[in-house]
């Protein structure tokens, strides 16, 4: 049975907030896909929360927030969390005192520089270095993290993210922060600690903050099985996805039902229940 032929799974009721993904979720490159606006208008108009949500740590929410009114999506900052602030505070929280060696690009080292985290590329006072997705790795900062922690026998690996690859339109994509991890791991045989984007809950419990909701009535709708997804389980919470990015039908329905979306969608605005895209006279086509 092919995905167009595959039977869907589509929500009945709105529930009490929507967390949504954004690359092939809610964009793929610098376009929306088919039914965002309307939905989100939909929700916003029913005064329904919603927040956004992404592991990509090249960009900070200011970023997001500008990328998404852009395109047409009126946002809040507050509304917007990605790794950049989930690692951030992981480090404040867990090891305020550490010196830190990022392997990252700007909007990461400039959040960590804000929050007074100590910064170097010394190996010998390095005490955590953080992988993530960064398009300036090179041979120099794999040396320094192979020092750091194989060498002076000191740093720890943490990650922002477990992406394979960022996907661009067209079904191309780059290299993401799992190869630069791997890459760290392979030369100095430890293990990556924590990795504290999704599928990791903290995500979750942090974009909530401030809204009086249970999880149990919060969906979270993503593109991708091993993150977005896989994230919901973890939390206990209801889950769709899109067939608009990274994961298809057939691998969502090869996993053992405990781990599946709640809901298969063809396409995010089904998201609204049937019976509200009749009353507001919605078609595929308008």
């Amino acid at each position: 049975m092919t995905q167009q032929q595959a039977p869907l799974k589509f929500p009945t009721e709105f529930y009490d907030a929507y967390i949504f993904d954004m690359d092939g979720t809610i964009y793929l490159g610098d376009h929306l896909l088919p039914g965002v606006t309307r939905m989100i208008e939909e929700l916003r108009r029913r005064d329904i929360p919603i927040r956004y949500l992404s592991n990509n740590p090249t960009k900070d929410p200011q970023l997001y927030l500008e990328k998404l009114e852009r395109l047409g999506l009126p946002t809040d900052i507050s509304e917007i969390a990605n790794t950049v602030v989930t690692m951030t505070n992981w480090l404040k929280e867990h090891h305020p005192d550490a010196v830190v060696f990022p392997i990252a690009e700007e909007p990461l080292i400039n959040a960590f520089k804000d929050a007074g985290i100590k910064l170097s590329d010394n190996p010998e006072e390095i005490d955590i270095v953080v992988a993530s997705y960064d398009r300036t790795f090179d041979y120099r900062k794999l040396q320094i993290a192979f020092d750091a922690i194989w060498f002076h026998k000191r740093a720890i690996l943490v990650a922002t993210n477990p992406d394979r690859y960022c996907p661009f339109p067209g079904g191309r994509g780059e290299p993401d922060c799992a190869s630069i991890i791997a890459a760290i791991e392979a030369c100095t045989q430890t293990k990556c600690q924590i990795v504290v984007g999704k599928p990791n809950p903290e995500m979750l419990y942090e974009c909530l903050v401030g809204l009086d909701v249970d999880l149990k009535h919060c969906m979270m709708v993503g593109d991708r099985l091993g993150t977005d997804i896989q994230m919901a389980v973890r939390a206990g919470m209801v889950s769709a996805m899109p067939l608009t990015g990274d994961s298809t039908w057939q691998e969502a329905v090869a996993l053992p039902e405990k781990d599946q979306p709640t809901y298969l969608l063809d396409r995010v605005d089904r998201l609204i229940p049937q019976s509200a895209w009749e009353e507001l006279g919605w078609t595929e086509d308008n």
